[in-house]
């Protein structure tokens, strides 16, 4: 095989795989995570309120604080990242019997960055995580009245 023939099998390729390496548009990535959104695009509903849930690494620890909130249905619960790197994950398994939960965020790397989430789940508990750090203790409980 000649070296131009490689070049041209290699570019055809990389031109061919490149669209599915695209970046998602924002709409969609919303759409696909269900009832959260990225970076503080959540509005809560009428009579909601927005409650924030800070992400943090420090000397004791990676903790959600509160690891435990009231929400009410069109409350708006914004993660935000205040150090370290971590995720939020609804788990499905720990959340047996409930629907409507978002998908796992992206994990959140700069301080400020934030993720939000809608409540428009039915009365229950909830149970949260931080994937990278759930066995380190990083999780939650979101009682929604």
């Amino acid at each position: 095989m000649h070296i131009k023939t490689i070049v041209i099998a290699l570019s055809a390729v990389a031109l061919a795989t490149s669209g599915a390496c695209g970046t998602p548009d924002k709409a969609d990535t919303a759409k696909a995570a269900g009832a959260a959104t990225p970076t503080g695009a959540a509005q809560p509903g009428p009579g909601g309120k927005i409650i924030t849930v800070e992400l943090i690494t420090d000397a004791t620890g990676n903790f959600f604080k509160p690891k435990e909130l009231t929400a009410h249905k069109g409350d708006v619960i914004r993660y935000t990242l205040t150090q370290g790197v971590h995720n939020i994950d609804f788990l499905p398994d720990s959340n047996s019997g409930k629907s409507g939960l978002p998908k796992p965020s992206d994990l959140l790397q700069l301080p400020g960055q934030t993720y939000d989430v809608l409540v428009n789940w039915d009365k229950g508990t909830y149970y949260f995580q931080c994937t990278p750090h759930a066995a380190l203790g990083m999780h939650g409980h979101v009682k929604v009245d």
